[in-house]
């Protein structure tokens, strides 16, 4: 099942083809699964073996290959005619002798094309050194051009269709943090609290279910906030510690991540107002977002609030977010710091994520935004302050 009419997906490949064009591509060679998904709807996790989507300036259809297991996935979930769905042998998994570049190299011989400018995702995290040396020696006469974020590039902007499904993991975001915050006790083991976000997350709604984010729920505790990618271990919390929550709700592998600080018991009194100061630079930076804004504009906002108080960020407080597979959910464009002249567009969405981190303790709180025809929209729902456990109750 698509998740959209191939009138959509049509118009994303010839806007990936004006880009080739202008970079001076004739084929455009895709193995990030999120670009995959985005021009042909591929859905599987499969993205650990080698797998490629291939776009050329003169054909209407990609061609998708990969692994001969998965090749009925790619008939399930894309709208791809079944010639256009090519697979290599098994015997070129994981073996010394075979790759499947080997096979894909002489796919691109036959269609008449190993001569050609051929656009590489040389910056994915799916193209291995091993397989880029595979298709140079096999394609010995062919220009091979970086065409790392062409297709990301097209992304950054959504269609309503792309919101919606961004408003829908929205909604299950908030059902996971709402989890997260009643299943946090003193006691309680961290493990268990990540199951019953995963739970959460997975369910969905009774309208629509969620997907595995690409990222899993961040559950740093007590010393450990002062450091923000840290997951969960077996230990139990106790009380009068801080626990940041990041994670994301997903849908159609759209994400919207939100992030929040929860203490249980009374905070320090610098946890309390580390925690004031984000949200006063964090609803600064949401007020500035608007069409022909740039990033770095928008994080000079944010700036503007937290060095009255002394303090400096140097990571930055947001990037674009949207289709995603493990290992990240942003979307490797724009990031809204110091330097990025982005400007911003109707239905861009980002993830803002000021946190701040010191030496033994640190803050989180985050909102997923689009950008309106006038201003911002918030699409993630949960309250904008650090959470105090003992003086809230969150019904389950």
């Amino acid at each position: 099942m698509n998740s959209f009419t191939v009138e959509e997906y049509h118009a994303r490949i010839t806007q990936t083809k004006l880009r080739m064009q202008e970079q001076g591509m004739d084929v455009l060679l895709i193995t990030d699964p999120a670009n995959m998904n985005y021009l042909s709807g591929y859905d599987g996790w499969s993205f650990y073996v080698d797998q490629m989507l291939m776009i050329f300036t003169d054909r209407v259809q990609p061609i998708w290959i990969g692994r001969k297991m998965d090749a009925n996935a790619a008939k399930v979930t894309t709208w791809l005619n079944e010639e256009n769905i090519l697979y290599y042998p098994e015997d070129h998994i994981h073996s010394q002798e075979k790759h499947p570049m080997d096979f894909i190299a002489r796919v691109l011989q036959d269609i008449g094309v190993a001569s050609r400018r051929i656009g590489l995702e040389m910056a994915s995290y799916y193209f291995s050194a091993l397989a880029y040396e595979k298709l140079k020696v096999n394609l010995p006469n062919a220009k091979f051009i970086n065409a790392s974020l062409l297709v990301n590039k097209v992304r950054i902007i959504k269609s309503d269709q792309e919101i919606e499904y961004i408003r829908r993991a929205a909604i299950i975001a908030g059902i996971g943090m709402n989890t997260a915050i009643a299943s946090i006790q003193e006691g309680v083991r961290e493990c268990d609290v990540a199951a019953n976000i995963f739970r959460d997350l997975v369910s969905g709604t009774e309208s629509f279910g969620g997907d595995y984010p690409s990222i899993v729920p961040l559950l740093p505790a007590g010393k450990n906030t002062s450091t923000p990618h840290l997951t969960w271990t077996d230990r139990q919390y106790t009380n009068d510690e801080v626990v940041i929550i990041e994670l994301a709700g997903c849908h159609r592998r759209y994400h919207a991540p939100m992030a929040r600080t929860l203490s249980l018991g009374r905070p320090s009194e610098e946890v309390l107002e580390t925690s004031k100061i984000l949200v006063e630079g964090l609803n600064v930076a949401i007020e500035a977002v608007k069409p022909g804004a740039t990033c770095e504009e928008v994080e000079m906002a944010w700036r503007s609030v937290i060095s009255k108080y002394g303090i400096e960020k140097d990571s930055r407080m947001g990037y674009s977010v949207g289709i995603g597979y493990p290992p990240d959910w942003g979307e490797h464009t724009a990031s809204i710091r110091s330097g990025d002249l982005t400007i911003l567009q109707p239905n861009m969405t980002f993830h803002m994520i000021p946190g701040l981190w010191f030496d033994d303790f640190g803050v989180e709180i985050s909102e997923t935004i689009r950008v309106t025809e006038s201003g911002c929209e918030v699409l993630t729902d949960f309250q904008r302050e650090l959470i105090i456990k003992d003086q809230i109750e969150i019904a389950m």
